[in-house]
């Protein structure tokens, strides 16, 4: 039977009677669902529940279920889901017994919640919340050590990671612990962080952060648990579905992985899931070692129900992450604090731009992997601001990382607020030199993790404009591009010529190295001070409205 001991849950004594009373009959209406779902009942036998999500991305008012905007229209049609305010109500339903919540990362950016009030709107909302554990994902770092930093300092829950070195970061020096440990029914159960060590080139942690090797960082903190005597381990981490799975097979110790990072949906009630929920791995010594994910923008909630036995070994178990459909009633504190939040941002969503004949596809599962509509928009938009400014050498050509795109509009009319929901990093728009040569192997970067939906990196995926090119995802690395070719000024198409000088246009954070745009970021002529992409895209909107982008065989994946 779940349990709760009097340290863990009793209410202290200058609690109202009335908050007393409610406590009780939330302590018998857990007992009583404890009992009907049938937990063994051997004295040795140890539950526990794990609730998580990942990889929210500031989604707290409800959303599509693909983590869009949610507009009157989806209103009228009841397809609006999630949502920090219906995530409460299923919190407060299924946290009973031992049970934890954790969130494997990645709050920081993708809505203009996080735009406007940054690491405090994060904090507002998970205080409501309440989670026991939280790891950094490599979004933490969007606005450098000091947005980290300041978000420290407001949390009263763990904040952990095992392989982030602060050393030299006065500002996060000594601040993130490797692991927390949290006690449920006389049982400690330990629970290590860990963030992808690829961080560097998919946020701005800085120079002075680095990022030591997952898989070591981790055995090293799992065994310093277990030397406490710990045997029930959680790694709790935001390093993508498939590391994850190798870091099961390879670490001793760890029981669970709870992820994030690559936006997995394991499911077994949902089709368009990557798996099943658990995926079931094996330690070295052979012990089960049970690995989950839950998708993305909390349109979904994980629960896994575990049983160990008095070793800590897991025996049995169950579980699914599932949809928070809009039949969940929202919470009204959290509602309540959602709308408040929304106000000052009302004024920006409803700025006309223009409008779009067609739905303006940016969904990740499109722009990470082949060409799409909006990475078509944003690269179009790019090259014509090129075209307009000139002054630039030789052909221009445009990469926009698929990973920068982070929402789709919906066909209608167009917001400002709309596109600072697909780009809302505040990148300015950023020019280099290179050789063919060089724009050859950043393009063969670019699709380096294009064959796997679950592999971490993705976001490095190139959107294109002013060039076409075809990439063959089942080949070895280094060897995925098939064809590339440039368009010159006259407007015709040429195989691209490796001792000919391009000019690219990009982003500022592409053209600095990010997502492993390495041979931008040598480029001896740039420069990153443009205009903000969002305005050079809104501008191509409002010139050109209604736009109704096709995708027209920019990019081609051979399979």
């Amino acid at each position: 039977m779940l349990t709760r001991t009097g340290a863990d849950r009793a209410p202290p004594d200058d609690t109202p009677l009335q908050g007393r009373e409610t406590m009780a009959k939330r302590l018998l209406l857990g007992l009583a669902l404890t009992a009907a779902t049938a937990w063994p009942a051997a004295a040795q036998d140890f539950p526990l529940r794990i609730l998580h999500v990942n990889d929210v991305h500031a989604r707290y008012d409800e959303t599509t279920a693909t983590g869009t905007l949610c507009t009157a229209k989806d209103a009228a049609a009841n397809a609006c889901v999630g949502g920090a305010a219906r995530l409460a109500t299923k919190l407060k339903e299924l946290r009973i017994g031992n049970a934890l919540f954790l969130d494997a990362g990645d709050q920081f950016q993708g809505t203009l919640f996080y735009n406007q009030f940054k690491d405090a709107v994060v904090y507002t909302i998970l205080d409501l919340l309440k989670p026991d554990a939280q790891t950094i994902g490599n979004h933490e770092f969007d606005d450098g050590p000091q947005g980290l930093s300041s978000y420290l300092d407001r949390v009263t829950w763990p904040v952990i990671s095992a392989n982030i070195v602060t050393a030299k970061q006065p500002a996060l020096r000594g601040r993130i612990k490797p692991s927390t440990v949290v006690t449920r029914g006389g049982q400690r159960i330990g629970i290590v962080g860990l963030t992808t060590v690829e961080t560097p080139t998919a946020s701005s942690p800085g120079p002075s952060v680095t990022f030591a090797d997952e898989a070591t960082s981790l055995q090293a903190a799992v065994d310093a648990l277990r030397r406490q005597g710990i045997n029930k381990i959680i790694a709790l981490t935001h390093v993508g579905y498939s590391v994850d799975q190798a870091l099961a097979a390879k670490i001793e110790g760890v029981d669970v992985f709870v992820g994030g990072h690559s936006h997995t949906l394991l499911s077994n009630s949902d089709k368009k899931a990557a798996g099943p929920y658990p995926y079931v791995g094996k330690s070295p010594s052979g012990a089960p070692v049970l690995v989950v994910q839950a998708g993305a923008y909390s349109t979904h909630l994980g629960q896994l129900d575990l049983v160990f036995d008095e070793k800590g070994v897991i025996k049995s178990w169950t579980g699914d992450a599932t949809l928070i459909g809009n039949a969940v009633v929202p919470d009204p504190v959290v509602k309540e604090k959602v709308r408040q939040l929304n106000v000052p941002l009302e004024t920006l969503r409803r700025t006309p731009v223009g409008e779009s004949k067609v739905e303006l596809v940016g969904a990740s599962a499109s722009c990470r992997f082949r060409e799409c509509v909006m990475g078509d928009l944003i690269s179009d938009a790019l090259l014509a601001h090129a075209t307009a400014k000139g002054g630039y050498k030789g052909t221009a050509v445009v990469i926009q990382n698929g990973g920068g795109i982070r929402s789709s509009i919906p066909a209608g009319p167009v917001t400002m607020g709309q596109i600072l929901e697909v780009l809302p990093f505040s990148n300015s728009v950023a020019t280099a030199e290179v050789t063919g040569a060089d724009l050859l192997k950043d393009l063969e970067a670019g699709v380096a993790r294009a064959h796997d939906p679950n592999a971490p990196g993705t976001g490095r995926f190139p959107q294109v404009a002013g060039l076409r090119y075809s990439f063959a995802p089942a080949k070895p690395e280094g060897q995925r591009i098939q064809k590339v070719e440039v368009r010159d000024k006259a407007g015709s198409w040429a195989p691209l010529d490796p001792a000919a000088t391009y000019t690219v246009f990009t982003n500022d954070f592409v053209r600095k190295g990010g997502d492993g745009y390495v041979n931008l970021a040598k480029a001896k002529v740039f420069y990153d001070y443009g205009p903000e992409l969002e305005a050079v895209v809104a501008d191509y909107i409002k010139a050109r409205s209604p736009v109704s982008p096709a995708l027209d065989g920019r990019i081609t994946r051979v399979e």
